[in-house]
């Protein structure tokens, strides 16, 4: 996990199939409060991308309607960073214990799961967010419901030929003992 990166674009293959299903198996053990399983997934790959980008776009233009053609262009490409995009999704349950803050970390953890099971299948990932995340536009295409949140875009895929470094992160800087 040390060695865990986020690569800006993937190319193919994605992972299919058995590690596919293993990689989502693996992810499903997070931590998860009163076991509600407040999340649901959705896979793009494909032409769906191209629906996706499609969404990106429409979201940039309802943002300013003199978009530039480049604008809208580079916002449909968004989606084609990766052979296969999992949008996760909160999908909130009513429980007196489970306030949704506990519940979205909840996804969270599910989507961070699934970044690392592909890592240690052999494949790179990288989660985004960004305003296609809130979008009315883009919710209302992927039929997220309105108790609902896209937490991520996990992008998967293969990563490029270069090495990316993992940068040191120093503990200390993060971690400390209480009282101070």
């Amino acid at each position: 996990m040390r060695q865990r990166r986020s690569y800006p674009r993937l190319q193919e293959p994605a992972p299919t199939g058995d590690v596919l299903e293993s990689i989502f198996a693996a992810a499903l053990c997070a931590p998860d409060h009163m076991r509600l399983r407040p999340w649901r997934f959705l896979t793009i790959e494909g032409d769906q991308r191209d629906s996706l980008g499609g969404l990106f776009a429409a979201h940039e233009h309802a943002k300013d309607s003199c978009a530039s053609e480049l604008i809208l262009q580079q916002a449909h490409q968004k989606a084609l960073r990766a052979p296969l995009i999992i949008v996760g999704i909160a999908a909130y349950r009513k429980h007196p214990k489970v306030p949704p803050i506990e519940q979205a970390l909840a996804a969270g953890g599910v989507l961070n799961n699934m970044g690392l099971a592909a890592y240690c299948s052999g494949f790179g990932a990288v989660w985004r967010t960004g305003s296609y995340a809130y979008s009315k536009i883009v919710k209302a295409g992927l039929r997220v419901a309105s108790h609902e949140d896209i937490i991520g875009y996990l992008y998967l895929g293969t990563p490029p030929t270069w090495d990316r470094q993992a940068s040191t992160i120093e503990v200390d800087d993060y971690v400390h003992a209480w009282p101070q």
